[in-house]
């Protein structure tokens, strides 16, 4: 029984990620020439796992050896984890977007 239940959940988060995808409605594919390094910013809670769960999800989509740089807001609260990865296309911009912003503690991706 307990299959049967992570398998729903894991479904439903499938599917609020395919939709998530499909509303972003972005138009990196008219802006950009591909492949190409795009930075992504991603601002979290202070946490010290950060920086590494934004390269092993970075990894996970876009194999490469990656050097993030990290800095702490002013009063310590938040951290900024900026990251170049080399995209293909619009779906693994658009993804990764995503997939940074499911990362827990995460508050913005820009």
């Amino acid at each position: 029984m307990t299959n049967t239940k992570e398998a729903v959940a894991s479904f439903a988060i499938i599917s609020k990620v395919r939709e998530k995808l499909m509303s972003l409605n972005t138009k990196f594919d008219e802006l950009l020439d591909f492949p190409c390094l795009f930075n992504f910013k991603v601002i979290g809670n202070t946490d010290p796992k950060l920086e590494d769960s934004i390269v092993a999800v970075a990894h996970k989509h876009v194999p490469s050896n990656y050097a993030p740089s990290s800095k702490k807001s002013s009063k310590g609260t938040y951290n900024s984890v900026t990251i170049k990865v080399k995209v293909q296309d619009k779906d693994q911009v658009e993804g990764l977007y995503v997939a940074f912003g499911a990362i827990p503690g995460v508050i913005r991706v820009l």
